[in-house]
């Protein structure tokens, strides 16, 4: 997995809910929707067309305190499904950071980052040292990493639960190459 990651931010409240980037009413609506086609309504209800419009491949995602509070819907495979590179929030629930680790989404707490960072700047974030770099103006900011060696860390390296679980499985012959 890249470890730096480079991109545009856009800057979202406190409070976002699971829902806000998985709409429960678009999934219940139709319950065969992909993953991919799901993330074109990812928060439509804070910025309308923000999903099919907007965002681009590499961007980061800057939120406020309890990014993913509310359900235990994977609201993180919406955001990996539209390439978002990164997650940075002053804090995420509990819940949501690990559903973001086994979808292999970095997302990183961040105390101070809504302070650090304007909504347009470019960010360059090493997702193993927690250094967060603000291209616009050379400021840096220390994230909580995640600790090398630890589950989740494998986990996110490997690029989510599924590839560390093939690989592990591969490693052990229980499965073929």
């Amino acid at each position: 997995m890249e470890t730096v990651r480079t991109g545009r931010v856009w800057k979202f409240g406190d409070h976002i809910s699971t829902d806000f980037m998985m709409p429960g009413h678009r999934v219940l609506a139709n319950p065969d929707l992909t993953v991919e086609e799901a993330a074109k309504f990812c928060m439509e209800a804070n910025r309308p067309g923000w999903a099919e419009d907007e965002v681009q491949p590499g961007d980061i995602l800057v939120a406020g305190i309890n990014f993913g509070c509310g359900s235990s819907r994977n609201g993180s495979q919406s955001l990996k499904a539209l390439n978002i590179a990164v997650v940075l929030a002053e804090s995420v629930s509990r819940i949501h950071l690990r559903n973001a680790v086994n979808s292999g989404l970095p997302t990183l707490v961040a105390p101070g980052i809504n302070d650090f960072v304007e909504e347009g700047q470019r960010l360059e974030v090493n997702i193993v040292t927690g250094e967060v770099k603000n291209l616009d103006t050379g400021a840096t900011l220390q994230a909580e990493a995640w600790e090398e060696g630890t589950p989740p860390y494998e986990i996110l390296m490997a690029g989510g639960l599924d590839a560390f679980m093939k690989t592990k499985l591969k490693e052990r012959g229980r499965i073929s190459a």
